[in-house]
């Protein structure tokens, strides 16, 4: 199986960059696996409704020309499904299992993501309420990915 994370904007923070470095090290036995960066798109601090949707906009063009079409394409969305570690475990699994061997997770910029990558999703992930900064969330999902493959094989690491 290939599983991708696409993320808005370029990692600039060293820990986060060897964070995800040595998680995709762990999954290489496993599965393929890539982290793909679109480029953000600059903007001043205020802007209004429209000048969001058009800065989103934008960004969701880029990510979804990475898009393959037989991809499935879960979004990461704060009004998104909440799943345990267990429950991401399994639907990974589920995928795998009835023939899904391409799984795309798609992170947003800080205006978060389009509609169209959003309609584009066939699911909607959830880490909570809390507001992380995109770049944080991108070490936090590949260590669930990670964590779910654990999971998946029966191999300690989950507790």
């Amino acid at each position: 199986m290939l599983i991708q994370i696409i993320g808005v904007g370029k990692l600039k923070e060293k820990y986060l960059v060897l964070g995800i470095q040595e998680y995709a090290k762990r999954l290489a036995p496993y599965v393929k696996f890539q982290v793909l960066e679109v480029p953000d798109e600059k903007a001043p601090d205020s802007l209004s409704e429209a000048e969001v949707a058009q800065v989103k906009g934008r960004e969701g063009e880029r990510i979804l020309a990475l898009i393959k079409e037989s991809a499935h394409v879960i979004a990461l969305d704060i009004g998104g499904k909440l799943w345990s570690s267990e429950e991401l475990a399994a639907e990974i699994d589920r995928l795998g299992t009835y023939g899904t061997s391409h799984v795309v997770f798609v992170i947003g910029g800080s205006h978060g993501l389009a509609d169209d990558v959003v309609r584009r999703a066939q699911q909607r992930l959830s880490f909570g309420r809390m507001t992380l900064p995109h770049q944080l969330m991108r070490l936090v999902l590949v260590e669930q990915v990670y964590r779910a493959v654990k999971i998946n094989r029966g191999e300690p690491y989950h507790k």
